[in-house]
């Protein structure tokens, strides 16, 4: 178990080598190469009576056309022209200024479309409610026949028991039928 962790280690630590090797070593072998090339040229300018040259790079372009191949309208763009500028500015102002219209439109149609919405909103909601109002009438009037229809029979029972019971004073008998009647009132 301990050989095995040991080489586990030694594994993990020549990988991290090789890794740190393929990750520093081409800037290194570069550097070492411009270090022994400025050594040689060094040594070979003392051989000769030639002095170093002094250039400003920076002010130099990062990526330079050579004249052949380069567009004279190119070099052109660079320079400020007031008329161009001017041109450019009104563009510009009037872009700005169709884009805004175009936008105020928009929202323009949008707020139109939102107050058609609204008012067939209010629309339906008045139907509604007319339907509402016309249905708690409808059942208004009916409670109200109702409360009628239970008043009213309320006053036939009390019609009905007392002819009912008249009936039942001359005799009458639930159940019994004219037959009945006819055939006990003959024995």
């Amino acid at each position: 178990m301990a050989r095995q962790a040991a080489a586990l280690k030694v594994g993990l630590a020549l990988l991290g080598l090789s890794m740190a090797g393929y990750i520093l070593g081409p800037p290194l072998y570069w550097h070492l190469t411009e270090a022994l090339a400025a050594v040689s040229h060094s040594s070979d300018l003392s051989a000769s009576s030639c002095l170093p040259c002094v250039c400003d790079c920076s002010s130099q372009p990062l990526l330079t056309i050579p004249k052949g191949l380069s567009n004279a309208s190119f070099a052109d763009c660079e320079k400020h022209d007031p008329e161009v500028n001017e041109d450019t500015e009104k563009n510009y102002a009037e872009l700005l200024t169709e884009e805004l219209n175009l936008r105020e439109a928009e929202s323009l149609e949008k707020h139109k479309r939102a107050d058609m919405g609204l008012l067939e909103a209010k629309k339906v909601t008045s139907s509604y409610q007319k339907d509402a109002d016309k249905c708690n009438s409808g059942m208004e009037t009916c409670e109200e026949a109702r409360e009628k229809a239970e008043l009213a029979l309320a006053e036939q029972k009390k019609v009905t028991s007392k002819w009912e019971e008249r009936a039942r004073q001359k005799g009458w008998r639930e159940g019994a039928t004219k037959s009945d009647v006819r055939t006990k009132s003959n024995v």
